[in-house]
């Protein structure tokens, strides 16, 4: 458990170099799953991305959307740093099992070997009716971050577990926060190039096959914490 714990908690661990780039990574295949792409023309309409603005102001409005979200992710990267060092000192081994956990049911849930229902509020939220370039665009992303989308949330459950694993407030804010930059890849390039929404959704059937790639990393990802647990029990 030490050496697990060790090896998360190392800034200058290679792991930790891997779950940088996976984090951002993990956020642009969140962005272009099929259920995420098909909420790409909600969230910039409610933005404000589709009325007669300039290229420009779309950029800001959604830059701020995304702001938004990055604000959430921060604090929950922070969370998982502290929680981590709490409860990894109160649970001992038993935490670390309590995360492989939540790792393999989010890999089963990316396979579709298991449905599990996640919330959704962007669908019942307001449009843009003010035309707010700050305010309401960060309001809306952190909203959005709250809610989370069916499609992101498991990937972003398996980053938020190697998060607290490590308990590295400075890297797991990083991780999360990159998650949010990668989300918002997708959405700032289809908010100033809509008609690119098209080729976007022609990509459904290679970002099912990706987040069925993340499903697997994340199960064997909990097969390896499993084995570095009770191997030595063996």
């Amino acid at each position: 458990m030490d050496n697990l714990i060790q090896l998360f908690s190392d800034t200058n661990s290679t792991a930790w170099y891997l779950l940088l780039i996976g984090s951002f990574l993990g956020g642009i295949i969140a962005s272009i799953s099929p259920c995420s792409l098909a909420m790409l023309p909600l969230i910039i309409g409610y933005v404000g991305g589709y009325s007669k603005e300039t290229p420009f102001r779309t950029f800001l409005q959604l830059s701020c959307f995304i702001l938004g979200t990055a604000i959430v992710f921060t604090l929950i990267g922070i969370a998982c740093a502290l929680t981590g060092n709490v409860f990894a000192s109160a649970m001992g081994g038993y935490f670390t099992v309590l995360i492989a956990s939540l790792l393999l049911v989010m890999g089963l849930k990316l396979l579709e070997i298991i449905e599990i229902e996640t919330p959704t509020i962007i669908k019942s939220m307001p449009k843009n009716s003010t035309n707010s370039i700050f305010v309401y665009p960060i309001l809306l992303g952190i909203t959005f971050a709250l809610a989370g989308t069916p499609c992101s949330t498991p990937i972003l459950a398996g980053i938020m577990a190697f998060a607290t694993i490590g308990k590295n407030l400075s890297l797991a804010i990083l991780m999360l926060f990159l998650f949010a930059m990668g989300q918002g890849v997708i959405l700032i390039l289809a908010g100033l190039f809509t008609s690119s929404l098209k080729n976007l959704r022609a990509l459904s059937n290679f970002t099912e096959w990706l987040l069925k790639f993340s499903g697997a990393l994340l199960i064997l990802a909990s097969v390896y914490l499993y084995w570095k647990i009770f191997a030595p029990l063996i």
